[in-house]
């Protein structure tokens, strides 16, 4: 079975399950990811904003914007990797996903990958990262490659800030940027 049917029956099986009722009840809809169910780079942010659960797509908004400029600048395109959140429903007003939000969704997270099977990870934000580097700073290791065990295979995780910390933050923009553009290469020795 191709891997986009693959995914659209993960969807499928989130929606029966009923993950997260309180979550799914306020939003518009469910956001699995988009993106090329081949790619040999998925981003994992935390949950759908405002503008990503009215279109179904995850990073659409400013944040989106920023990873697409990040992307051209990686000379990479926004189809040819696969973007996705821990949580896949909008958390109300845009808070945190809570703990037990994302500890929900994590089994069907890891079945994403598991079905797309990337090369590289790239977690957007500690709430990402923390769940494939536990006991981890992003400020001390953004940006640093980090091989771990994922199931019977090793897998690459390269963490950095949510782009949306560069919209209010002007000195994080080009941290990040420094970041992104350092992918394309770390790609290459793998």
């Amino acid at each position: 079975m191709n891997k986009q049917l693959q995914l659209d029956e993960l969807k499928a099986k989130i929606l029966s399950a009923n993950i997260c009722p309180e979550l799914a009840a306020q939003a518009t809809q469910l956001v699995l990811g988009d993106g090329n169910p081949n790619a040999d780079i998925v981003f994992i942010g935390e949950a759908p904003g405002k503008n990503e659960d009215e279109q179904g797509l995850p990073f659409v908004g400013a944040a989106g914007k920023f990873l697409n400029e990040m992307l051209a600048a990686a000379n990479l395109n926004r189809s040819d990797v696969y973007i996705t959140n821990i949580v896949k429903y909008r958390p109300p007003n845009n808070r945190d996903p809570l703990p037990e939000e994302k500890k929900a969704f994590w089994p069907y997270l890891l079945k994403q990958l598991q079905i797309i099977q990337p090369k590289v990870v790239i977690t957007l934000g500690r709430h990402s990262m923390e769940y494939f580097l536990p006991d981890m700073r992003i400020s001390m290791i953004h940006g640093q490659p980090k091989r771990i065990q994922f199931g019977d295979d090793k897998l690459v995780i390269i963490p950095l800030y949510h782009p949306a910390a560069a919209l209010y933050n002007g000195g994080m923009r080009s941290t990040l940027m420094e970041d992104f553009l350092n992918v394309p290469e770390i790609l290459k020795k793998l």
